[in-house]
């Protein structure tokens, strides 16, 4: 992933697509168009985008479950 790669990212109940302005090494950086908002930029991290690619991958949770 550079600068200029072009995305497409889970927002709300569709996809969005967007240019990758800025890699941190756990979150990017995207300029995406929505219809009132051209330009914005939006931050996602890494491990929401890869999580997108592997399907069928369970989210674990961040608390414990009591019997």
């Amino acid at each position: 992933m550079n600068v200029g790669d072009r995305l497409s990212i889970p927002f709300a109940s569709g996809t969005k697509e967007g240019t990758v302005v800025k890699v941190c090494q756990k979150s990017v950086w995207l300029k995406v168009d929505f219809p009132r908002h051209p330009g914005k930029l939006v931050r996602r991290k890494l491990s929401q985008l890869n999580s997108e690619k592997t399907s069928g991958a369970k989210k674990k949770r961040f608390w414990s479950k009591k019997s």
